[in-house]
């Protein structure tokens, strides 16, 4: 696990040196929309990690400036969590359905200086097929620029009797 986050940190810090280096540093602008897509992988933590070793979804992100230093954000897409292989004795491994979540969460964005900022959002995950809803609390941080956001957060999932979460990333173009 250690590896994998190392590896995960380490991607996230190449990939957002990148888009600091080629981009123009932005805050929000009072009264405006800017629309993003984003692309989001995740390492799994707590009990879903028995049943799912990564996350990989997309989102549609709306933000709307509140101030030229405060937005607020609306999110939702979908969250798949790979699902592991399970050996069943006598039969040999077995793939079952990975785990899907649909996010729909609202929260606010805050620009410290220079494009940095820090986000928070809270909202519903409805998984799918069919399962329980789940709340969702989301602190990160991150980079926008003219053109990109690139953060880290924690994507964290209570349900009765299971909470769980994920440590992730998320390269969003502002479109």
């Amino acid at each position: 696990m250690k590896h994998k986050f190392g590896y995960f940190l380490s991607a996230l810090l190449i990939a957002g040196a990148f888009f600091a280096s080629h981009s123009y540093a932005q805050t929000t602008e009072k009264g405006k929309w800017r629309w993003s897509l984003g692309a989001e992988a995740g390492l799994p933590t707590g009990t879903i990690k028995k049943y799912s070793n990564f996350e990989l979804g997309g989102t549609l992100r709306a933000q709307y400036g509140l101030s030229n230093s405060l937005a607020l954000t609306f999110t939702s897409g979908y969250y798949n969590f790979s699902a592991k292989k399970q050996e069943i004795p006598g039969f040999g491994f077995t793939q079952p359905d990975d785990m899907g979540i649909i996010p729909v969460k609202v929260g606010i964005k805050s620009f410290m200086s220079s494009g940095f900022y820090w986000a928070a959002e809270a909202g519903a995950g409805f998984e799918t097929p069919g399962g329980p809803v789940k709340l969702i609390l989301s602190p990160s941080i991150g980079f926008a620029s003219k053109s990109w956001d690139t953060g880290i957060g924690y994507e964290h999932f209570i349900q009765q009797g299971s909470n769980f979460g994920t440590a992730t990333i998320r390269v969003a173009y502002g479109l």
